[in-house]
């Protein structure tokens, strides 16, 4: 499992901005939005495929 803060950390560090959300945390990068869970924890695979779709991985 991998703490949401940590993950939060990794995007804004990278130049995505948090952009609202109610369920899911929305951060923006230019055209690309990524959506974070509002969980303590997420999976290690979930914590992957983002990272990889913003393009960190």
């Amino acid at each position: 499992m991998t703490k949401r803060r940590d993950l939060v950390k990794m995007l804004l560090k990278a130049g995505f901005e948090p952009d609202g959300g109610t369920r899911h945390g929305k951060f923006t990068k230019g055209s690309i939005t990524m959506k974070v869970q509002r969980h303590r924890e997420i999976p290690d695979a979930t914590a992957k495929k983002i990272l990889r779709d913003a393009g960190l991985r």
